[in-house]
């Protein structure tokens, strides 16, 4: 069975969103996730803030790329759930941690904050509607 008709088969809250709206949605996110954690990068390379302030950063994009293969690799939705809650963990963590050292870093990560914060509900929601 092939991923999309996978997942296609699931079922889904009646306030999901259409699959086509993930990829526009997702590729405004990424530009602002590489915006926004390149200059932490760059913040940690000269010495301006500490690997503690890094680390959430680091740990949300290797959560954040693993949900795809969990997902539809795996085709693991308790698995995808885990993951998903510790994106939004990381990334209200990575927020905090950076709101002190530079305020518009946390602030234009509100969108994907919103957004992650969605998924998670969707995601915990389709995985308890298709539990098996």
């Amino acid at each position: 069975m092939s991923t999309y008709d996978w997942y296609q088969q699931l079922i889904k809250p009646t306030w999901a969103p259409p699959s086509w709206l993930f990829g526009p949605v997702w590729t405004v996110l990424y530009f602002i996730i590489a915006v926004s954690f390149g200059f932490t990068g760059y913040l940690f390379l000269k010495r301006k803030i500490p690997f503690s302030t890094i680390l959430p950063f680091i740990l949300n994009l290797i959560f954040n790329f693993a949900f795809t293969p969990i997902q539809f690799g795996l085709q693991n939705n308790i698995l995808a759930a885990v993951d998903i809650i510790l994106v939004l963990a990381t990334l209200i963590w990575a927020l905090l941690v950076m709101y002190p050292h530079r305020k518009w870093i946390a602030l234009i990560n509100v969108p994907y904050f919103f957004w992650v914060s969605f998924a998670t509900v969707l995601q915990l929601t389709i995985t308890a509607i298709n539990w098996k």
